[in-house]
């Protein structure tokens, strides 16, 4: 689904990740860590993708970079990624992004489009 966003300026970080082959409870975290971040003050919305291979790319979309630092140091996400560095990722890269345009399309008129798209 994509993350219905508003307009910018606002920020997204983008967390691009290969898995091991080691499952070992990996669902169950990422979707607590989803749940949570839901719950966080300036969270946006989210939009994720695995192919595979293993490559996984996540986009988490954050009212300014308060909020992105804020749920970096949230304890229990935290702990999460101490966890994937150890157990579920062979590699990872995050990147952290400002948001200054962004456009919509939608093909089907009755799915409507994005709000808050310039």
């Amino acid at each position: 689904m994509i993350a219905q966003t508003p307009s910018p300026p606002y920020y997204a970080v983008i967390f691009t990740s290969l898995r091991t082959e080691t499952d070992q409870g990996y669902a169950q975290a990422a979707d607590r860590m989803l749940e949570l971040a839901r719950q966080q003050p300036g969270f946006l919305g989210v939009e994720s993708a695995r192919g595979d291979d293993g490559l996984g790319i996540t986009v988490s979309y954050w009212t300014n970079e308060a909020a992105i630092l804020a749920w970096k140091q949230h304890a229990e996400h935290r702990n999460t990624r101490e966890q994937g560095r150890a157990i579920w990722y062979g590699a990872f890269q995050t990147r952290v992004c400002k948001v200054e345009r962004a456009y919509a399309f939608t093909a089907n008129s009755t799915t409507p489009a994005p709000t808050g798209l310039a």
